[in-house]
């Protein structure tokens, strides 16, 4: 886009260093940043919320310059709501406030679910999500290439899955027909691992981005969750693996998760690049310390700050929790990176996303613990 300057290369140095030292150590200055930002870029640079998800070209020049703008990330990371669903009949309506919702459902009873045509590769090629993913990440990668990572987006597959027949028969199903749920997230596996194939094969290696969303302890059971989530996960995580996405994940299990954390560490694939994050505890934000006792050996953790304090003048207590989360889980031995519970709204107010950072630079900085 012709309305940005070009990214300050001294920045990008610096901030490249923070991230990777977060995996393979090595000098750097402080902690990353991640507040998993989405349509708070376009907001911040003068655009809408709906310019995020209709126009991805403007979207990644939006969140490359947010990246330098609030000291963040060295890598520009497109997320949308629903990949990969339009590709089995679901239908998206573009909103003004939020991302797109789905107005249909294409499972009303049992037997449609082995109606379901699962697309092979060259129809994936020809759909929406892997348009849409490659527009972004063709554009970074053409004129700002320096900030580029491939990105393998698969998310929650359990709640996509659930979005084929309807939350609320989903979650009926849960309940008295789990084989049918689990058949539904099958579905979604392959075609989203079909996905990252396409991807994989465009750019090579890519971030293979997942997690657990609809499935968390306020909404199933922990004795189902362990049927169809760590399963669902691993079977999505390898099979990508399988075709070239990878090495790098991030698991991103938003809601609560006290009661069902402990289901995932042996169940579900981990690599050398992987990036742990959780985000509540009930109703507070996920412990750094818990992460780090439970998750530190095996990944780099993502402690977070609860994202609804970030629509209200909160500066304060953005700060003193983020430093509550710091010094509990900063010498995590697999690495640390703040983050914010789910995607920072897109009406955040930049003062709360400057304390964040700000409180990385106080408590963060590496050698003073």
């Amino acid at each position: 886009m012709d309305g940005f300057p070009s990214i300050d290369p001294e920045w990008l140095k610096r901030s490249k260093r923070r991230y990777f030292a977060a995996f393979v150590g090595g000098e750097a200055d402080r902690v990353p940043v991640d507040p998993m930002m989405l349509s708070h870029s376009t907001v911040a640079c003068g655009y809408t919320i709906r310019d995020f998800y209709e126009k991805p070209e403007l979207a990644a020049a939006c969140l490359a310059y947010a990246q330098e703008m609030y000291d963040l990330l060295p890598v520009t990371k497109y997320y949308f709501a629903h990949p990969w669903l339009p590709e089995l009949g679901i239908n998206l309506r573009f909103m003004d406030y939020t991302a797109p919702v789905p107005t249909n459902t294409i499972v009303a009873e049992a037997e449609d679910v082995d109606k379901i045509h699962i697309p092979d590769l060259d129809e994936i090629k020809k759909g929406y999500s892997y348009n849409r993913l490659t527009r972004a990440m063709d554009y970074i990668k053409t004129n700002i290439p320096d900030m580029f990572i491939p990105l393998a987006y698969c998310p929650e597959p359990v709640g996509s899955a659930a979005e084929l027949c309807g939350i609320e028969q989903f979650f009926m199903w849960t309940q008295t027909e789990m084989d049918l749920c689990k058949k539904l997230c099958d579905i979604y596996v392959k075609t989203a691992c079909t996905g990252a194939e396409a991807l994989a094969k465009r750019y090579g290696m890519a971030l293979i981005n997942t997690g657990a969303v609809l499935e968390n302890s306020d909404t199933m059971a922990p004795d189902k969750i362990k049927e169809i989530s760590p399963p669902t996960l691993k079977s999505l995580v390898r099979t990508c693996l399988s075709k070239g996405a990878g090495p790098q994940i991030f698991y991103h299990f938003c809601g609560n998760h006290k009661d069902d954390y402990m289901l995932y560490p042996g169940t579900i694939v981990f690599t050398p690049m992987t990036i742990m994050q959780i985000g509540y505890w009930d109703r507070d934000m996920f412990p750094a310390k818990i992460m780090k006792e439970t998750f530190g050996r095996m990944c780099a953790i993502m402690p977070s700050v609860d994202t609804k304090l970030f629509v209200m003048p909160n500066q304060k207590v953005i700060y003193e929790k983020a430093r509550q989360q710091i010094l509990d889980g900063r010498d995590s031995p697999s690495g640390f990176i703040l983050g914010t519970t789910c995607e920072v709204p897109p009406l955040s107010f930049p003062a709360n996303i400057h304390s964040l950072v700000r409180a990385a630079e106080d408590f963060g900085r590496y050698g003073t613990w």
